[in-house]
């Protein structure tokens, strides 16, 4: 291990022997005096913990420090407990053969590096089978350690025992690898060395590295094969550390390095990578070390809950443009993509100097029977290049072979990527500016399968360098829960995506967007936006303008004429608008569309904007789009088409809902005539038009059952898999107060409400649906959980509950979740021009229990009745808008009852919490 600084300061093994000596100086050791040696155990170790934790967050030693200093404290503590145990406790005069054991040090305690909160995991060597003594003295040592509160991992194994183990199991081979002798039969250990080097690795290398790399990809998927996730494992997630380790293991498996710098003498790593190794250790240990003594505990997540901690503590204070949190982030994701780049590099070294098996599976394909192509070695059918100087005399190639490797559909050699690493700084202002470069890029952003490539493109480097604003998005995260990934991998992802719609892959998923796709004569135009549309954040500001500002700059380098640099500028300043529109607005309001129809002017941009948007919400994460908000896009782009279109929108519009009639009609089995009429009346336009088919009929059907039963309400729930919700479906006479009612008993059974809709039918009834996260509901639970939701809102309705005074007695009972991590500016936006007949009212906060009830109990108090509303959750955030008129029906405009109204909102919404409030109208 190498050396701690002032070790007798941690620990102060002579001292703690001494003390141990005296205490049974007298009569020797006897079970009365066990109680004081494990004492004299417990503040020595306590002592040298507190005094390591002391030096890690003074800053006097890093996290790899501080990792040895906790094995070399656990060291001390063992081998004192080891000798007590084996003079003092059961002394033997002549020790056979048999009993003199070797007391191993495995895993990576084994390699001198512990957590705070690390398990520790020995091995006890025995030259042959356990005898009665050894297994007292083994016996006495795992009680003692138990006692002292540490977690201890053991195994009692013989020589040949250990052999066979390590030659069975790849994970009993992996933690031997790593063994350290702490005492007892140096010869013993010695030759178990010997065995294990002579018997295993020697014979197993090729093996070993396939293993372990095969096990590296499977842990992989098991994380989420991403290193850009919002609460990554810095211990077994992608580029954390346990893939650094990995790397270590190879290279000691093959060449014996104990260490980095083991590695560059075998050639394996060279100075700069061994910087690099260095770099990332450093810091993932420290963030390592931090994490155990804010959890107190082992945690290897980086949860929300501790990641803006976790910041502060390592120094990343908030500055003008970004927050510390994002700075630390962002750190963790570059440092993780560098371990991921050592990994290419200790690979492409290994095949080269031929320590694997001949074709294993993980290096790709077998030569072709080419030797180059356009210019570029073929090596077994991967795309490689001959050395440094290729690059810097023909700096193009850097991209010349990205777009070769694309256009022909082969892998890149892992040694030519270590060469473009190596020489990036080709990539200057003389590459960027040149127009055959810039054609390169631009051919392999609209090429086949584009994510593949500007992936590699990403990763190697080249692409923060060749764009630069991109360069600077690279690792930025955004700290909230609704964007799953850092907005690099969100914008090749969206590229990804847009590809698929084009080629008509995601067909089923979006038969409008892949119509769409082939009418549009911008192609060049729209694969620019997507790359562009976040490129500016994380520079403070509004991201949609300043993004605009650097398209009009940047897309005539690119080769885009005038008009397409204008359009380019336009979809990335209102990326936002077709969503804002589509899921805060009443599409059934003539004005809502004609607003957005202002602003997009030609049908050419329409499509264009709808591609962008649906690929943009797509790549935010996993559950993000769903067949809601796919249903209010699709609506919003055939209402505005009708109007760019110059024809009568609602000619056009009849149609259309007329064709829904006739359709659903053909699936309502069994209605007779007058029945079926009956229903098709009940509905207005917008409520055919923005519900898909199936939830048609499953409406019609509960309505049709209520009446024939004459009952006053209904209520149905049902799993919507696609989504990953239930929803629940009150079907009731419409009056004030109802839709508070109800958003109050599900805030009393603890619901996580996504999303809500109303649907007011000409009858004056009224279909209210919330969709609820089934995902935190155990299966074996959900029936009864369910059942009890029922229960409470047909008790809510009917008035045997009020929920405003249930939810204000069980206010403190309610638990916070981990929305409750994240600061949100409330924020309550009264418009009156959105709308010609109904004053739109927008809520934004964080996402709470009883939040929707208390805001619809403040409309309904005051009077006004929601006649529509649209309620969607995104992440910790919540947006809330309702469409509203007097009990006249009328909007309101006196400007004192508008501001009571706000008011009475930010009070609900804040809860009278101490933060700021923004008002907007």
């Amino acid at each position: 291990m190498a050396s701690i600084a002032k070790p007798r300061k941690i620990i102060n093994r002579k001292a703690l022997k001494k003390r141990l000596n005296e205490i049974v100086a007298w009569s020797g050791y006897t079970t009365s005096k066990q109680n004081d040696i494990l004492i004299a155990f417990k503040e020595v170790h306590q002592y040298g913990w507190s005094e390591i934790q002391r030096r890690f967050e003074a800053s006097e030693i890093d996290g790899h420090e501080a990792a040895r200093a906790i094995a070399h404290l656990t060291d001390q503590i063992i081998r004192s407990l080891y000798e007590f145990a084996n003079i003092v406790v059961y002394p033997a005069a002549n020790p056979t053969t048999g009993e003199q054991m070797a007391l191993m040090a495995t895993g990576g305690y084994g390699r001198g590096e512990m957590a705070p909160y690390s398990d520790i995991d020995l091995m006890f060597l025995l030259p042959y089978k356990l005898t009665p003594r050894s297994e007292q003295v083994v016996e006495f040592v795992l009680y003692m350690l138990w006692d002292l509160g540490l977690k201890v991992g053991h195994a009692t194994r013989s020589l040949d025992e250990a052999m066979r183990l390590a030659t069975d199991d790849i994970s009993t081979r992996t933690s031997m690898l790593d063994t350290r002798c702490l005492y007892g039969n140096q010869s013993l250990a010695k030759k178990f060395k010997k065995r294990f080097s002579e018997e295993i690795v020697k014979k197993t290398g090729p093996l070993f590295v396939e293993a372990k790399l095969a096990e590296r990809d499977r842990r992989h998927v098991r994380m989420g094969d991403t290193r850009y996730v919002l609460e990554p494992n810095l211990k077994e997630g992608k580029g954390g550390l346990r893939d650094l380790q990995t790397l270590f293991w190879l290279a000691k498996y093959l060449y014996g390095a104990d260490n980095a710098l083991g590695l560059k003498e075998a050639n394996v790593l060279t100075t700069s990578d061994v910087r690099t190794f260095a770099k990332a250790e450093i810091f993932l240990w420290a963030v390592r070390c931090n994490l155990h003594y804010i959890a107190g505990r082992p945690e290897e997540r980086l949860t929300f809950n501790v990641q803006e901690e976790l910041g502060r503590r390592m120094g990343y204070r908030n500055q003008a443009a970004t927050r510390g949190v994002e700075r630390f982030m962002k750190h963790y994701f570059l440092t993780a993509k560098d371990v991921g780049d050592l990994t290419r590099i200790v690979c492409a070294v290994l095949e080269e100097q031929h320590k694997k098996s001949s074709s294993p599976s993980w290096l790709g394909k077998l030569g072709l029977g080419k030797k180059e192509i356009d210019g570029f070695l073929l090596e077994g059918g991967r795309l490689s290049i001959s050395g440094n100087r290729e690059l810097q005399d023909y700096p193009i190639k850097v991209l010349k072979l990205f777009h070769i490797a694309q256009f022909n559909n082969i892998d890149i050699h892992p040694r030519a990527l270590r060469y473009v690493q190596r020489n990036l700084r080709v990539v200057g202002r003389q590459l960027r500016e040149s127009p055959e470069a810039n054609r390169l890029f631009v051919e392999m952003l609209t090429g086949p399968h584009p994510e593949k490539t500007l992936m590699r493109l990403n990763e190697s480097g080249v692409f923060g360098r060749f764009i630069l604003d991109f360069g600077r998005v690279v690792a930025q995260m955004q700290y909230d829960m609704y964007h799953v990934y850092t907005v690099d991998e969100h914008t090749i992802r969206a590229i990804g995506l847009l590809a698929g719609i084009e080629s008509q892959r995601f067909i089923e998923d979006h038969p409008l967007a892949c119509a769409v796709a082939q009418e549009i004569q911008s192609r060049l135009v729209l694969y620019v936006a997507v790359l562009l549309h976040d490129i500016a954040k994380g520079r403070g500001g509004d991201h949609s303008i300043l993004g605009s500002e650097i398209a009009i700059n940047l897309c005539p380098r690119l080769g885009l004429n005038k008009w397409e640099t204008e359009v380019v500028s336009w979809l990335v300043r209102h990326h936002l608008l077709m969503g804002q529109v589509a899921f805060k607005r009443d599409l059934d309001d003539p004005k809502a569309i004609a607003d957005f129809v202002d602003k997009v002017q030609s049908p050419e941009r329409l499509r264009l904007l709808l591609l962008l948007t649906i690929v943009d919400i797509r790549a935010v994460g996993p559950n993000v789009w769903n067949a809601w908000k796919a249903g209010l896009l699709r609506e919003l782009y055939w209402r505005a088409q009708e109007v760019l279109g110059g024809g009568a929108p609602d000619g056009r519009r009849v149609e259309r809902v007329e064709q829904v009639k006739a359709d659903l009609s053909g699936r309502l089995v069994g209605w007779d005539n007058v029945e079926l009429h009956a229903y098709l009346e009940l509905g207005q336009s917008g409520y055919w038009l923005c519900t898909d088919i199936d939830t048609l009929v499953y409406h019609a059907n509960i309505i049709r059952s209520a009446q024939d039963a004459q009952e006053a309400f209904q209520i149905k729930t049902r799993e919507v898999y696609d989504r990953g919700v239930v929803e629940f479906l009150v079907y009731a006479p419409d009056h004030p107060g109802l839709f508070a009612a109800i958003a109050g008993a599900m805030a009393l059974g603890a619901a996580n409400i996504l999303d809500a809709k109303v649907h007011t039918l000409n009858d004056g009834m009224v279909i209210d649906t919330f969709a609820i996260q089934s995902a935190s509901i155990k299966e074996s639970d959900s029936v009864n959980v369910y059942s009890r939701l029922v229960d409470r809102i047909a008790d809510a309705i009917q008035g045997k509950i009020q929920p405003a005074r249930e939810l204000a007695k069980n206010n403190t009972k309610i638990k916070a979740n981990i929305a409750d991590i994240f600061t949100v500016a409330p924020r309550v936006i009264i418009d009156n021009n959105a709308s010609n007949t109904y004053t739109v009212i927008e809520i934004n906060g964080r996402d709470r229990a009883g939040l929707l009830h208390d805001v619809t109990s403040v409309i309904t108090r005051d009077g006004l009745q929601i006649s529509s509303a649209l309620v969607s959750t995104y992440g910790e955030s919540v947006v809330d808008v309702f469409y509203v008129k007097d009990v006249f029906g009328l909007k309101i405009d006196r400007e004192e009852r508008l501001d009571n109204i706000k008011n009475k909102l930010l009070l609900a919404i804040t809860e009278n919490a101490n933060i700021d409030i923004i008002v907007g109208r």
